[in-house]
């Protein structure tokens, strides 16, 4: 876990693999090259085979960590909608997702090594112990030695850890938060932060400091071991580069998140 006033080595991490046939969605491969994990859609919410692969080749090369990135079947609402599904329904499609990926990861010789629920799905086993316990039980069937990546604080978080999962608690620096510590619904105006100074200002002090201001100004403690740029944000990469070059300025080191995850 980073101290209060300092983390020497951080985690980046991006969703991605989120292109569905003749669909793009994200500039993949101009951002993860400033990766050291990235999640990769699973075909659920979004991607397909031939994505899958081709981003599995993607953080090959630039020899950037590999997980899955489960959601809600939901490819029309891409996953950031709530669906009414019982935890043996979202224990049964997460462990189908893991499985399709880690399937085309063998394929090309990558080795998943963490899962990140999307959208929906990770906003709502955040609070929700049944659906966290449905993620973690796909995951302890699966592969237990994955780490499990979820918002910093959230229940899922004791849920991952009473299952003797490793967790790698997650912040958000191109995300809005409310004073709770949950991230804003995606039509509040301040729900998305695109100004690359700003970003990397946040991630500066979220990684020296423990703290994240909130929209209201309330002031958030919060102790990240990876920080998440979307891959749909605007300006995803131009963020991503002034994030990693202002942390590498403040002496932080990066290292991919099943290194750190405790």
């Amino acid at each position: 876990m980073a101290s209060e006033h300092a983390a020497p080595e951080i985690d980046l991490n991006c969703d991605a693999g989120e292109s569905f046939g003749q669909w793009p969605m994200g500039d993949d491969a101009a951002l993860i090259p400033l990766m050291t994990s990235v999640n990769i859609a699973c075909g659920a919410h979004a991607g397909d085979p031939l994505v899958m692969r081709r981003t599995l080749l993607l953080a090959r090369q630039h020899n950037v960590a590999v997980g899955a990135h489960p959601g809600y079947p939901d490819l029309h609402g891409f996953g950031r909608r709530v669906l009414p599904l019982s935890p043996d329904e979202v224990e049964a499609w997460t462990l189908a997702q893991l499985g399709a990926l880690d399937a085309m990861a063998r394929g090309v010789g990558v080795a998943l090594r963490h899962v990140k629920p999307h959208g929906a799905l990770y906003n709502t086993a955040a609070d929700d112990e049944d659906q966290a316990a449905a993620v973690v039980k796909a995951m302890c069937a699966f592969n237990p030695e994955l780490a499990l990546v979820a918002r910093a604080g959230s229940r899922m978080v004791a849920v991952a850890h009473e299952a003797g999962l490793r967790v790698a608690e997650e912040a958000f620096i191109d995300r809005g938060y409310d004073s709770t510590g949950r991230l804003l619904p995606r039509s509040h105006p301040n729900a998305l932060v695109h100004d690359p100074h700003a970003a990397a200002e946040r991630a500066v002090t979220l990684l020296q400091m423990g703290t994240l201001t909130a929209t209201d100004s309330a002031t958030l403690r919060i102790h990240p071991e990876t920080l998440c740029v979307h891959s749909d944000t605007r300006g995803a990469a131009a963020i991503a580069s002034a994030v990693r070059a202002a942390l590498k300025t403040a002496g932080i080191a990066f290292r991919p998140l099943h290194e750190l995850a405790h």
